[in-house]
């Protein structure tokens, strides 16, 4: 039996609220909806650093079979995502580096009518609570996504140690797993291309929320908490920590939410505003983690506050769908500099 986290109870009541099935389309049990959407849900789920498996099976393998293309695929796993009974990961990074290689090292071997896969992948999202796991592996038709279970032969899961508790990150081993092959042959990259720059609306949605509430998290101190007689939000030095943590705070939240709408829209240069935006909002939500835990002063440095948990959101969320010099880069290429 998958090992489950302590979210389950929340988890059904996201799926009754129809939020693990917005990008799920109507004829597979969902609702149809797009970026913007999952853009707003993911602010609130930021604010909370909700530390279920949400980006990883509701947005991240959705958007993955909807770009696979898949139709029996889909339709025997798009309802159960979306009704809240199973939970998929999505495995492509190796090495060091959080993008999907150029050329994956993870391979599908086998002469039979089943590929067998091996290889391994890190820093794959939630998958120790996963039913099934997607992984990015190379054939002899070039790259293609495969649908593993997680508990079957030849499968080995293991949680990784990272600096944020409440995202799970794991190492998967694969040493002749049987497969199922998903869409085209030859087309997983691509596919998983598509996906990453979806499902990053998602991420971005997060970090602005977790921003603007370790910003008001922040506010709210200066505001109650007494020193010399006066609140320390009456201090020049704290008034100017805080004007700086809502510039960057909101403009995180502009830039998420401008992107979804681009992308909504199909707008043309949406890749770069995407670049640009994931690189910001890394930035800025660092930025104001780091600047909560220094208003709050001693306390905000204690463990039992809860001001570091986001600067540990901040870093990891930095780096999840690659880093903020990487899309930066990828920004300067998609405007032909």
């Amino acid at each position: 039996m998958t090992k489950r986290s302590p979210d389950d109870e929340v988890w059904s009541e996201l799926a009754a609220m129809g939020l693990l099935g917005l990008l799920v389309p109507e004829h597979y049990g969902g609702a149809g909806a797009g970026l913007i959407e999952v853009g707003v849900v993911a602010e609130e789920l930021g604010r909370v650093l909700y530390p279920g498996p949400y980006l990883s099976t509701a947005v991240l393998a959705v958007n993955l079979l909807l770009a696979a293309d898949d139709p029996d695929q889909c339709a025997e796993v798009l309802p159960s995502i979306a009704a809240g009974h199973t939970r998929v990961a999505v495995a492509f990074a190796e090495g060091d580096s959080t993008r999907p290689p150029a050329k994956s090292a993870t391979v599908a071997g086998g002469g039979g009518a089943t590929p067998l896969l091996s290889g391994e992948k890190r820093f794959v999202l939630d998958a120790d609570t996963a039913d099934l796991i997607y992984v990015l592996a190379d054939s002899e038709h070039g790259s293609r996504i495969f649908a593993v279970d997680p508990a079957g032969p030849g499968v080995t899961v293991e949680r990784l140690t990272s600096v944020d508790t409440s995202r799970r990150l794991c190492g998967v081993r694969l040493v002749d797993a049987p497969a199922t092959p998903v869409g085209a042959a030859g087309g997983g990259g691509t596919a998983l291309a598509s996906a990453l720059d979806r499902s990053a609306v998602a991420l971005l949605g997060e970090q602005a929320g977790a921003a603007r509430f370790a910003m008001e998290m922040a506010r709210d101190y200066a505001k109650t908490r007494y020193q010399f007689g006066r609140a320390i939000g009456s201090f020049q030095a704290v008034k100017h920590m805080c004007a700086d943590m809502l510039l960057e705070a909101e403009s995180a939240v502009s830039a998420a939410r401008h992107v979804a709408a681009a992308g909504a829209d199909g707008s043309a240069g949406w890749a770069a505003d995407l670049a640009l935006a994931q690189a910001y909002c890394s930035d800025a939500f660092v930025y104001v983690g780091a600047t909560n835990i220094q208003v709050h002063g001693g306390i905000g440095f204690t463990w039992e506050h809860p001001a570091h948990r986001y600067l540990r959101r901040a870093r990891s969320d930095a780096h999840l769908f690659g880093s903020p010099a990487w899309h930066r880069e990828r920004y300067l290429q998609e405007i032909g500099t």
